[in-house]
């Protein structure tokens, strides 16, 4: 794949060279080089490649190009765990669709109305990306039909396994014909991934994309030790000496962020919150609002981390240090998007101090301690 520096040297439609050309996209990243020749030529893939290596085009790209405009039936699915990445991943594809006339995708979720999904699946979309439960729920009841796609994408598949949705997926793959092409994205292989691999993709060409170098964000990451109650000033301060307007704010709990939020807008900055408890309806006008500027400062669970997808976020904050260590990666990978350079601080009381260093020895990167001025 060493041949490939390009995206004209994947032989791409006009339609799709077009878009990527409209979005800024000429050199693909690793995963896109290694996924998408495969893909185009028939093949099923089994991919390990973590968040952040560019997967969407790379099972988008071979989709979209052999789409059958004529066929009124659904010819490609796409599986993810979260509602905001099926939300992603949908505005993703009609970006990189938006010149192939006929083109249409739909997003199957819950916490939507289905009345307006099934209005949408009536207008035939060629592509559907869907959260399982939702899908098997729209199944169930009639409104699709999934019998003839010709390709299945398992997105994440390892964070669908451990929201429990295994048995769904194989309650869809029941669904589905036999002879379909399969691409399965996840950023670690345990058993249970591997036995649907094992049992369904037997043949399947597998790539391992460790991110390299070229594929990594340009993220600078800072530590800065304070106790909780000092937290928001320092962020306030963080933001004026850096200069930093457009930042993510990241907190373990719908009660911590909905405090945070009120707290930093009491110190005057535009701020609003995301988490579990909020409504589909008003996470996308939260959304919308964040990428038109509406407000600077986006408060924010774990939850939400996966589908914000805006691509002049400056900094992220992790007011709270996450629990796990893969998700200290995922809220990073917020900022630095499209090629951009991003900066993430993360504020440690006493009490975090050793969940701070399991997180350095796993990511084996050392952040740089922030030095503020004495006393601030």
């Amino acid at each position: 794949m060493s041949d490939i520096t390009s995206f004209g040297d994947l032989d791409l439609s006009p339609e799709v060279m077009q878009a990527l050309k409209k979005m800024g996209c000429t050199r693909p990243t690793t995963v896109q080089k290694e996924a998408i020749p495969l893909l185009m030529d028939n093949m099923s893939v089994i991919a390990k490649a973590p968040t952040g290596t560019g997967k969407t085009f790379a099972f988008g790209i071979p989709i979209l190009e052999y789409l059958n405009l004529g066929y009124k039936y659904v010819q490609a699915l796409i599986l993810c765990p979260t509602r905001e990445l099926a939300l992603q991943i949908n505005s993703e594809l009609k970006l990189l669709g938006k010149y192939i006339e006929g083109f249409r995708s739909v997003a199957l979720i819950g916490g939507q109305g289905m009345h307006i999904q099934i209005e949408r699946l009536n207008k035939h979309p060629q592509v559907v990306v869907a959260t399982p439960g939702r899908l098997l729920d729209m199944c169930q009841r009639g409104h699709i039909d999934i019998s003839q796609i010709y390709t299945l994408v398992l997105d994440e598949a390892d964070e669908m396994l451990k929201m429990g949705f295994i048995k769904d997926i194989k309650r869809i793959m029941a669904l589905t014909p036999q002879d379909k092409q399969i691409c399965l994205f996840s950023a670690t292989m345990p058993r249970e991934i591997q036995d649907i691999t094992w049992q369904f993709m037997e043949g399947a060409a597998e790539i391992d994309v460790m991110p390299k170098a070229e594929d990594h964000p340009d993220i600078e990451q800072y530590t800065l030790d304070c106790p909780t109650k000092d937290k928001i000033k320092n962020i306030l301060y963080i933001m004026d000496k850096e200069h930093i307007r457009k930042a993510i704010v990241f907190c373990n709990t719908k009660t911590e962020a909905s405090k945070v939020c009120e707290k930093m807008t009491g110190e005057g900055v535009k701020a609003d919150c995301l988490h579990g408890d909020v409504s589909q309806g008003k996470r996308n006008r939260v959304m919308d609002s964040y990428r038109r500027d509406k407000f600077d400062v986006l408060v924010a669970t774990d939850v939400v981390a996966r589908g914000i997808d805006v691509d002049d976020i400056e900094a992220v904050f992790n007011y709270d240090i996450p629990k796990e260590n893969e998700l200290y990666l995922h809220r990073i990978g917020r900022t630095a998007r499209a090629g951009k350079q991003g900066k993430a601080f993360s504020l440690v009381s006493y009490m975090e101090q050793s969940r701070m260093e399991e997180i350095i020895r796993y990511t084996k990167v050392d952040p740089k301690p922030y030095e503020l001025p004495d006393p601030l």
